[in-house]
């Protein structure tokens, strides 16, 4: 299956893309949250889209990020070696944790502002995957019984808040609309081999980031497993598992994002997004 979430900021309702079309089950489906992933959801929603005649979304609604308020975003840094070397960062020898603030979730389509006294805003395509029950002290081997899907995100970031600002990357991962997700949630089931899918990212059409997820340092089991040995993961909760060379702060000399600037990036059977950047007009 792939969840849709589509409507106005703030009041999404919960839909299904299937061939090439959006549709509403919001009639039956209350939304993608916590509650929804703990209390056999899924299950409630194959009966959904077997027994009843769902109506057609209008192709113009907004599509917004497919789950409904994460507890977390977890995010993976330096998870791809040719990232880490464009960087000038040692591969790690175990995975670098840092969180991403849940007010930075965004639609997959939406505008991203860059934030005031910004110079140094970067992108990062990156394969997320939504946890669907509880998980905690997970074995390795038993991870991937953990997943409720996966995501397209845009971790995009602010180089200069990131790493110039005397703190954790936390500072610079966070700002609102940096955490663009979809535009779907695909289950599992839908994606043959997550261990080679293709990621790709472009700026103003030029090509930018092209890698594929055989490349991890990590791979998805070992993070789950990781992660949950140090916090509690919860349904609907999200882990960004790295992104390949490409970024702008990669360059010589670096590239960063300015007001007018269109992002498209996707991943293999997960769809593709576009954000425009904006200039914070407060």
């Amino acid at each position: 299956m792939k969840l849709i979430r589509f409507g106005k900021p703030g009041f999404e309702k919960p839909g299904i893309h299937k061939d090439g079309k959006n549709y509403d089950v919001s009639a039956f489906i209350h939304d993608y949250d916590d509650f929804f992933f703990d209390t056999g959801g899924m299950e409630k929603l194959q009966e959904v889209l077997h027994t009843e005649e769902l109506p057609e979304i209008d192709p113009e609604a907004r599509i917004g990020c497919p789950v409904y308020r994460p507890s977390k975003i977890i995010c993976i840094g330096l998870n791809y070696a040719d990232h880490a070397r464009e960087t000038n960062a040692t591969p790690p020898a175990e995975p670098v944790i840092f969180m991403k603030a849940t007010t930075a979730l965004n639609g997959p389509f939406d505008d991203v502002t860059i934030p005031r006294n910004s110079v140094k805003t970067d992108w990062e395509v990156e394969l997320a995957v939504v946890i669907g029950k509880r998980a905690s002290y997970v074995k390795e081997e038993d991870a991937m019984k953990y997943i409720a899907g996966y995501c397209l995100h845009n971790d995009i970031s602010e180089r200069e808040f990131q790493l110039e600002r005397g703190g954790t990357w936390d500072k610079g991962k966070g700002c609102d609309t940096f955490a663009p997700i979809g535009p779907w949630l695909v289950t599992p089931d839908e994606i043959a081999d997550v261990n080679d899918l293709k990621l790709w990212l472009q700026v103003n059409g030029k090509s930018m980031q092209q890698g594929n997820t055989s490349n991890l340092i990590f791979n998805i089991p070992h993070l789950i497993a990781y992660c949950s040995q140090f916090m509690t993961l919860l349904p609907g909760d999200i882990i960004s598992t790295g992104t390949p060379a490409g970024v702008g702060l990669g360059f010589n000399p670096p590239v960063y994002l300015k007001p007018g600037d269109v992002m498209e990036l996707g991943i293999d059977g997960l769809g593709s997004s576009k954000q425009k950047c904006v200039a914070y007009a407060g």
